[in-house]
């Protein structure tokens, strides 16, 4: 049973939230009776003297309203711990197409940053949250922030009082501020929970973004992949085959007039099979490792680690085989993360933990690096949180300076 602090404490932590509560949105209402004093300063009665007040009460109010609606939600998720999801419309990838243009979800542009440049103006100017977090600021201050500023008002008039020969009057205020401080904050919660959370065509339309970019994300892997296939066949077996079939010509030109060279055409020609094979092997693994496909995730890793350079421990608790796409996105993921843990933390040991719960998988890969990872913009973690998203996934990275680096990828699964 959870033990209520003690009284005292109660009214001073309601009494300091309160003055938080009613601080934070009183800001706006500050900056509007600012732009109406400097109107009344510079003459009421003329009309061309109230366009400085009225830019400014525009652009103050544009310019507090997302910090404004911010604060409420740390607020409340700091003291309620309830989350208010923000609902702004996030960036989604910039991307250069063949035709060298680069397309920022919205426009075709000719340079990076002229596409980046839009985009920002598109997800600033066309959010539909703006209108959103613009009625939430017109709406707290004369709700929550009225009864918020219940304490601090009355504390200041019993300070004020004191002054004075009204010993009764700073009672009276004394008391109303330490009753109502515990109390006065409360209100901001429900308000900022029903106005400041997403609507369902907001949901909505960030959860479109969200696919289209996944799929600008998956086509552009895909033609990566592709390429690098290509590059791979091209390079390596295909110019061996080729190399293979000449040897094979020439050495049925020779059968006959000199053995000993058609002989030693043919050795080559069975070493370069030999490496062709190899090669197209490796390049099947790349794709689909065939220990994935016919053992599962768990001994695929397993198999995985004995190749790795970093002394890896694996613990898999699989009751059942996952979904093939599933499977693969999991072992590649855990491929990048050995390999940058190898590469750039300059680790020795790691340790992969896969558990599968009733509707979802997960996967932590420890390593004793440098620590210091993230996810930055166009790297590879970056580019495997996109990918697990494909599968509505999540990646945290755990990653102090000095280490150690902790990454966890959840998928769902289904509960069969």
């Amino acid at each position: 049973m959870k033990l209520r602090a003690p009284w005292p404490a109660r009214a001073a932590a309601g009494f300091l939230r309160s003055c938080a509560v009613a601080a934070v949105s009183m800001l706006i209402p500050a900056v509007w009776a600012v732009s109406v004093a400097w109107g009344i300063r510079w003459g009421a009665a003329n009309p061309w003297s109230w366009l400085g007040p009225l830019v400014l009460t525009c652009a103050g109010t544009l310019a507090l309203t997302r910090p404004v609606c911010r604060t409420f939600r740390f607020l409340v998720a700091s003291w309620t711990g309830t989350v208010v999801p923000a609902g702004y419309r996030q960036a989604g990838p910039v991307t250069q197409l063949s035709t060298g243009y680069w397309w920022n979800g919205f426009s075709y542009e000719r340079t990076r940053r002229d596409a980046l440049m839009d985009q920002s103006r598109h997800l600033r100017w066309k959010d539909p949250a703006n209108w959103r977090d613009l009625r939430f600021c017109a709406i707290v201050p004369f709700t929550a922030g009225l009864v918020a500023a219940v304490p601090p008002v009355a504390a200041a008039a019993a300070v004020l009082a004191l002054l004075s020969p009204s010993p009764a009057v700073a009672v009276a205020c004394a008391v109303v501020a330490v009753t109502t401080a515990p109390y006065a904050w409360r209100p901001a919660v429900p308000i900022t929970i029903r106005f400041l959370r997403p609507t369902p065509a907001m949901a909505l339309a960030g959860r479109v973004e969200e696919l289209t970019a996944q799929r600008a994300d998956t086509t552009i892997a895909q033609a990566a992949e592709i390429r690098r296939i290509e590059r791979d066949l091209h390079d390596g077996a295909q110019a061996r085959l080729v190399a293979l079939g000449l040897a094979l010509a020439t050495a049925e030109k020779l059968m006959e007039t000199d053995p000993d060279q058609a002989r030693a055409l043919l050795r080559d020609a069975r070493a370069g099979a030999a490496t062709s094979l190899t090669e197209l092997r490796e390049l099947v693994r790349g794709i689909s490792p065939p220990v994935l496909n016919e053992r599962g995730l768990a001994d695929a890793v397993r198999a995985l680690a004995m190749d790795s350079p970093l002394e890896t421990v694996v613990t898999a608790d699989l009751p059942r085989r996952l979904d093939p796409p599933i499977e693969s996105a999991l072992y590649f993921g855990i491929a990048e993360l050995l390999t940058n843990a190898a590469k750039h933390a300059a680790a020795t040991r790691a340790h992969v933990s896969i558990t599968q719960q009733d509707t979802s998988v997960t996967v932590d890969v420890e390593d004793d690096g440098r620590g210091g990872a993230h996810a930055s913009s166009g790297g590879g973690l970056s580019g495997l949180r996109r990918r697990l998203a494909a599968f509505d996934g999540s990646l945290e990275i755990t990653s102090p300076d000095g280490g150690p680096t902790r990454v966890r990828m959840v998928l769902p699964c289904a509960s069969l």
